[in-house]
């Protein structure tokens, strides 16, 4: 356990090298990947999100595709399709880009509801139906999917069945002056972000740690105060005034898994009720749907979930 620790902790050192000044987003990607769940980044253009997806992959030496999700984007697309082959005089797979170890779905609010459903099966069975058959995805498969919080026309929002599939939503703001100018200070040095593969990147870790490391957080404990306490904070959710739709039993796992992998990562056995809390906001702020009113009067789901974590004693 401590072997794949310290190989976590140069994952992310090495990651927070390449994207300056983004610690919290780095560490909850750590999580995300322990806990085995898709993320859905959001940001302005310019904040590095498909810069970090492309340097973990290199990192860990999985295998990597990405798809730019475009209106004209048809679900064959992104899971492939069987051509006929007139030499052989049979058909043959062609595989898309969802075969592959980590995915990177590209601004994918701007592809019709359509082909963002062809990822419904792979993210949540791992598997694929082609002309009624099934087909395996790798046993390591990650989904990153980035959208931009600014633009609006022309886009599609995810529904709310998709969304309750990704682990995590984490916002990728602006990073500090500080960590700005060490930005601009490694690009006058020579350092070219547009081109990891010139930076020779030495990989940190290989896939087969990653999968060992997620078994390792399963051996993680919860007690049963705090299985009643995570499960008292979704219960609530769903009775809270300013909430249309609370979360899901789907969310509630999700949320016990990330609280299992950010305590294995502090290099505990055990959660405790800050681990809970500090998964909250990424693990709900896209499944919690604010009323009309709510939104009218300026609320942020991220304010709501504060106010949840308020509500519910926390056990001794």
């Amino acid at each position: 356990m401590t072997e794949l620790n310290a190989a976590f902790d140069r994952l992310s050192e090495a990651l927070s090298n390449i994207v300056v000044g983004q610690s919290s987003l780095v560490q909850q990607l750590m999580v995300a990947l322990l806990a085995g769940g898709h993320v859905i980044l959001e940001g302005v253009p310019g904040t590095g999100k498909t810069l970090t997806v492309k340097a973990i992959a290199q990192l860990v030496q999985a295998e990597f595709r990405r798809i730019q999700l475009t209106p004209d984007v048809l679900p064959s697309d992104i899971l492939g399709t069987n051509i006929f082959d007139l030499n052989t005089r049979d058909f043959i797979l062609k595989k898309g880009p969802v075969f592959t170890q980590i995915l990177l779905a590209d601004e994918v609010n701007r592809t019709p509801p359509k082909t963002q459903s062809a990822l419904l099966e792979a993210m949540e069975e791992q598997q694929v139906t082609l002309d009624g058959q099934g087909l395996s995805l790798p046993e390591l498969f990650w989904v990153i999917a980035t959208q931009n919080s600014l633009e609006f026309e022309g886009t599609y929002p995810l529904p709310e069945a998709q969304l309750d599939r990704f682990l995590f939503k984490l916002v990728v703001d602006y990073p500090e002056a500080k960590a700005e100018k060490q930005m601009l200070l490694n690009s006058q040095a020579g350092m070219q972000t547009k081109r990891l593969d010139l930076a020779k990147l030495k990989p940190i870790m290989a896939v087969e740690q990653i999968l060992a490391a997620r078994k390792a957080v399963q051996t993680v404990q919860l007690t049963d105060q705090l299985v009643e306490y995570l499960l008292a904070l979704v219960q609530r959710s769903r009775q809270h005034p300013d909430l249309a739709l609370g979360a899901s039993p789907r969310a509630g796992v999700a949320w016990l898994q990330a609280s299992k992998a950010i305590a294995w990562l502090s290099d505990r056995n055990f959660v405790t009720p800050d681990d809970i809390k500090a998964v909250a906001s990424p693990v709900l702020r896209h499944r919690l749907i604010l009323r009309p009113e709510a939104q009218l009067d300026g609320l942020q789901v991220d304010a709501v979930i504060g106010s949840l974590l308020g509500q519910v004693p926390v056990p001794r």
